[in-house]
């Protein structure tokens, strides 16, 4: 792992779940808020730039917008970003407007020291192996109809790799712990995260760690397709592998 990644699981109840984040943003501390443009990209971006701000007076918000279907260029927009922030929506097309920099962005990240915070769709696709969505799983429910992200079958698509593990996000208000657990038993990828909301997980140094109002529920696999699920609380934290 290079730069240091920070994966929230959405709410907006808890700014200091910034704080680690943006006490490693250095330089000007230009943080740069990726959005998914919908067609209300700057009144999204403007939610996150409040959160930060509240959180450190000191940073500066920078958007970068990204139109549904277009394609994020790190190398165009990085220049004088000193922390990037990729936000939250429809998880399926966050992924879809990094699919072309996947490889290349987790290199300029560490090799200009830039950290990596993940809001709910931002987390998801931090992962090698990310879940984008879904609700069933050979067409049986896993969790609600309306956490699928446009999506019916559970999907698995390929991530960042700022982390081993795979990410959900919401996980008890949104009930999307067992589409980690299908997708951790099916072995579609190799263990996962479920992040609750307003709650944050700092990855680094081969360690992840706990902080916020809620739980990260790590999901493993024991073989012949069971799971095993451990939840961890704020100070509290886990090796990773």
């Amino acid at each position: 792992m290079g730069s240091p990644v920070f994966l929230i699981g959405g709410g907006w109840d808890r700014a200091e779940v910034y704080e680690p984040f943006l006490r490693e943003v250095r330089g000007e501390r230009r943080v740069g808020c990726l959005v998914l443009d919908e067609g209300d990209g700057a009144a999204q971006f403007e939610r996150y730039a409040v959160a930060l701000r509240t959180a450190d007076p000191g940073c500066v918000p920078v958007p970068l917008l990204v139109p549904l279907g277009g394609r994020f260029e790190p190398e165009a927009v990085l220049d004088g970003i000193d922390g990037l922030l990729v936000c939250g929506g429809l998880t399926p097309a966050y992924q879809d407007a990094l699919t072309e920099c996947l490889e290349r962005l987790p290199g300029l990240l560490a090799a200009r020291g830039v950290p990596y915070a993940g809001f709910s769709a931002g987390a998801a696709v931090a992962a090698r192996r990310a879940v984008v969505g879904g609700w069933l799983v050979d067409g049986v429910p896993v969790c609600p109809e309306e956490t699928g992200e446009d999506l019916a079958e559970v999907e698995v698509r390929a991530g960042l790799g700022l982390v081993p593990f795979a990410v959900d996000v919401h996980a008890v208000q949104w009930g999307t712990l067992p589409r980690l657990v299908a997708a951790v038993a099916r072995g579609e990828v190799p263990y996962g995260v479920a992040v609750d909301e307003n709650t944050l997980l700092a990855v680094e140094n081969d360690k992840a760690r706990v902080a916020g109002a809620g739980r990260a529920h790590v999901v493993r696999p024991a073989g012949d397709g069971a799971v095993l699920v451990r939840a961890y609380g704020a100070g509290e934290g886990f090796g990773l592998g």
